[in-house]
């Protein structure tokens, strides 16, 4: 992820795997058709009409592996119901399997459904996004933002820059002006996507670090002053790969861990590589020393949050992208407007909130419990 940004894969990152790794079986088709055993599940879909009748959307995920996405399935479908709409549903064999969303794409067009929702697994998809918007397909794309954004009609995301400023600014405050030792837990440091950039970011602004680069992480300098909080001095000691997953978040701790044992202070890419930084941390005896940062917000995440494995996480809202997403497709196909950007911004803001066991000044945050009444997965 270290390069001019070019959108690939990713997510979680956002939202990349996560427990992005809960094991769920799927069956991952070449195409939108019948599904086996599990993901990549489809139903039937014909583009519907302006007079009521049943809509076509395909909902082309990531992949069906990571809770994040399965949330964005169950609330598409749920919505789908609400509003008689035919949803088809495919996904990637793997983060980054762009071919196997081509196909998806292929056959949302073949089938003349009126739109697509997705969270893209790289740039190799946008030529067959462009036959969809020339076939008269909306397109909205989901969490992340195509490369260029305007590959899109428009895209449904949390403003990730924000969600890691939160993250960071509460880090900030919770040192209360002690030298910080920062682990930077990144996605990648093969390929860039712009969750990774902005997540990565927002921590060190919100910390009142200046990250040094608009495109790539790991410029900022490292040593110096933090101005977040009370302010104070601090040591990024390194910047380390996950691929958003738990095995990818121990490893990484560990590497950092080799490169400096005083580690107080680690930012996470998503849960899942917070989860695997606390099981490294734990098996040094130093799980008391560091303080981890999160994002994403999912029921499990913030069991963590209250069992104090997290220090604070950052909430997210897959789900209501998705649902979002499908009403207003069908809204477009039965003759209404367009959605619209979110004022100030180049998207459609889902939100994003903090979520931690104390609370600080200066700070809004809502309690464990209280952000568990939105949260996604199990």
């Amino acid at each position: 992820m270290n390069m001019p940004i070019k959108q690939v894969p990713g997510r979680r990152s956002r939202r990349t795997t996560a427990a992005m790794t809960v094991g769920l079986t799927v069956c991952l088709t070449a195409a939108l058709g019948a599904c086996g055993s599990g993901s990549g599940s489809s139903s039937s879909a014909s583009g519907g009409s302006a007079s009521g009748g049943k809509v076509g959307v395909s909902l082309i995920l990531k992949t069906l592996t990571n809770p994040y996405f399965v949330s964005m399935e169950k609330d598409a479908k749920t919505q789908a119901a609400k509003d008689n709409v035919n949803l088809t549903v495919a996904a990637g064999n793997a983060d980054g399997d762009t071919q196997t969303q081509i196909t998806a794409i292929d056959n949302a067009i073949a089938r003349g459904d009126k739109g697509i929702l997705i969270t893209t697994n790289g740039d190799a998809v946008n030529a067959a996004l462009g036959r969809a918007k020339q076939a008269g397909l909306f397109v909205i794309a989901l969490d992340t933002a195509p490369n260029p954004a305007s590959t899109a009609d428009i895209t449904y995301a949390t403003d990730n820059e924000q969600a890691g400023k939160l993250i960071g600014q509460y880090a900030a405050a919770a040192l209360n002006g002690k030298p910080a030792v920062i682990a930077m837990l990144d996605l990648f440091n093969n390929q860039v996507v712009s969750v990774d950039i902005n997540r990565d970011h927002g921590f060190l602004e919100g910390m009142g670090i200046d990250p040094g680069s608009k495109t790539e992480n790991g410029k900022e300098a490292k040593s110096g002053k933090y101005t977040g909080g009370k302010g104070g001095t601090y040591k990024v000691v390194c910047h380390q790969p996950t691929q958003g997953a738990i095995d990818g978040g121990r490893t990484a701790m560990e590497n950092c861990l080799s490169a400096n044992p005083d580690i107080n202070v680690v930012y996470a890419i998503n849960e899942p590589a917070g989860e695997g930084a606390y099981n490294a941390l734990k098996a040094a005896g130093k799980e008391k020393q560091a303080a981890i940062y999160a994002i994403d917000g999912s029921c499990s995440g913030l069991k963590n949050v209250t069992s104090g494995e997290f220090a604070a996480d950052a909430v997210q809202y897959p789900g209501k992208m998705a649902a979002l997403g499908v009403s207003s497709i069908a809204k477009l196909a039965r003759g209404g407007s367009k959605p619209s950007v979110t004022s100030g911004k180049t998207f459609f803001d889902t939100g994003t909130a903090l979520a931690a066991t104390k609370s600080l000044s200066g700070l809004t945050v809502q309690s464990p419990t209280q952000a568990a009444s939105a949260c996604w997965g199990s």
